[in-house]
């Protein structure tokens, strides 16, 4: 599967930059998935769980608010608050 770049801002710091295959982000309205090559897209973001996919395996995290830009296959995410957390149960 295709990389695209990822990159995380929050007010302090970038706290995250590396190169993933997807991401699953809170939006507004809901969830949205984003994959390498995407349309270019500006969203704003809610409260949840941001899913990470890379090569070495999937990673979560909480967000609260900011905004999502995709454009020329970087992702990037202005964010008030990220931290780790535990991955979502599967049923």
């Amino acid at each position: 599967m295709a990389d695209f770049q990822l990159q995380i801002y929050t007010q302090q710091s970038k706290a995250f930059d590396a190169p993933v295959t997807s991401i699953v982000v809170p939006g507004e309205s809901g969830y949205l998935g984003v994959l390498a090559h995407h349309a270019p897209l500006v969203a704003t973001l809610g409260r949840g769980t941001l899913t990470i996919r890379q090569q070495a395996g999937e990673s979560c995290y909480y967000l609260s608010g900011g905004f999502l830009e995709v454009h020329g296959n970087v992702a990037t995410l202005l964010v008030e608050e990220f931290k780790p957390s535990a991955p979502a149960a599967k049923s």
